[in-house]
């Protein structure tokens, strides 16, 4: 074991043994873990510390900004002079996921659709 291990060890056992553990929120209660199984083993540290820092993945970030994007471009008319910019960008964004190995489906709404048809019929 390092040296830091060894000190961090040390000092965590002091703490309990000073009862600094007791007492603690959510002490007795199940540890509730985040579902990461879909996460490489060697990227998992990684991530976690990205997503408690407030960070998303590039994918996400990426999927993020083109579901942004798509409601805009729903506002803006096609002779808008920003039309063309957002277009792109979009279809850039698309390109990109689509590179990743993610589906874009959620970009033009079929799910959407083909649910609220199914519900209709029901």
């Amino acid at each position: 074991m390092w040296l830091l291990d060894q000190w961090a060890e040390r000092h965590i056992r002091d703490a309990q043994q000073h009862g600094e553990f007791d007492n603690l929120p959510g002490t007795g209660a199940p540890l509730r873990l985040d579902d990461d199984a879909h996460v490489p083993a060697e990227l998992r540290a990684g991530y976690r510390l990205l997503k408690n820092a407030g960070c998303l993945p590039p994918e996400l970030a990426q999927r993020k900004e083109a579901l942004a994007l798509a409601d805009l471009l729903k506002t803006v008319q096609q002779d808008h002079p920003n039309y063309q910019e957002l277009s792109r960008r979009l279809t850039l964004l698309e390109l990109q996921l689509r590179q990743a190995g993610l589906s874009t489906e959620f970009l033009h709404g079929e799910y959407a659709d083909r649910l609220m048809k199914k519900m209709g019929e029901e």
